[in-house]
């Protein structure tokens, strides 16, 4: 399920594909508050803050 609504995929989701930062996918057993809860804990206040991606240059 794709989904921007929060209260809907907190409800449905019971495990979390997420595409993070720097090309890593991570998977999550849990909902979408425990994963956010999960973030917060491991990355502090660097989880509130996006980030812009840096790509590679393909040809020089």
């Amino acid at each position: 399920m794709i989904s921007h609504d929060r209260w809907f995929l907190d409800r449905i989701a019971t495990h979390i594909l997420a595409f993070e930062g720097e090309s890593q996918v991570r998977w999550f057993e849990g909902n979408l508050s425990e994963y956010e809860a999960f973030r917060h804990k491991e990355l502090g206040t660097a989880a509130d803050q996006p980030h812009r991606i840096k790509y590679k240059r393909l040809a020089a």
